[in-house]
């Protein structure tokens, strides 16, 4: 009697465990349009009353059909990112998107994404583009991707697009896996934190003179997210 009082007690405890460890992989509601007024503070935003949404919060005239402006950044692109901040109706849905512009031989210079995948479509011109994987091994994979092509930069590693043509622009569609994908440029976040990483801490990493290291450091790192 007590054996089998044992058995059914551990299976018991094995069902509760199972029960507090699950989770819901997607929204528990329909919606839940972001309130950006609200005082709370939560990991991501809170929702908006149902009864005060509205159609308009689930749309944005964006224009992406049109082109934008790459001549005012050194890297010669321009990202236009709809993400929650822009698009209240994605909260909590796990999606966002971008236009990227890239002049000739311009290039969205490598970056990591430490919340979504992303998947590129090109929509005008070519593309070099590639990633890298995590240490120990750092390996490359690069493509040249063309119109109507796809590509896909996996969650968290640096990777980057460059188009080659010296006459013709390239336009593409990014959609990312994260209402709010975050965006790391490796070189403005190396070389252009506020306040400065040490440039004894950089001139070891890179294996170069500090003198190197302090130029970089202050050249103007721009963004050229949008």
């Amino acid at each position: 009697m007590a054996s089998s009082n044992f058995v059914l007690l551990t299976v018991l405890l094995a069902l509760v465990a199972s029960g507090a460890i699950a989770s819901d992989p997607g929204p528990l509601q329909d919606f839940c349009v972001a309130d950006k007024d609200s005082p709370v503070r939560v990991n991501g935003l809170p929702c908006k009353d149902v009864k005060d949404v509205k159609v308009d919060d689930f749309f944005l005239a964006a224009n992406l059909d049109k082109p934008r402006d790459t001549t005012m950044s050194k890297v010669k692109s321009n990202v236009t990112l709809i993400s929650v901040m822009k698009l209240a109706g994605l909260n909590t849905l796990g999606i966002s998107m971008a236009r990227i512009d890239y002049a000739p031989q311009g290039q969205n210079p490598p970056h990591t994404h430490p919340r979504a995948t992303e998947i590129l479509t090109v929509l005008e011109g070519s593309l070099y583009v590639g990633f890298v994987t995590s240490n120990p091994d750092n390996k490359f994979f690069s493509k040249m991707l063309n119109k109507g092509d796809v590509f896909v930069f996996p969650q968290g590693l640096i990777h980057f697009q460059f188009n080659p043509s010296y006459d013709k622009p390239a336009v593409a569609i990014a959609a990312l896996s994260s209402q709010n994908p975050g965006a790391i440029t490796i070189s403005n976040a190396v070389f252009g934190s506020k306040p400065p990483i040490a440039d004894d801490v950089l001139a070891k990493a890179f294996q170069v003179d500090k003198k190197v290291v302090d130029w970089l450091q202050a050249q103007f790192w721009e963004d050229n997210h949008n």
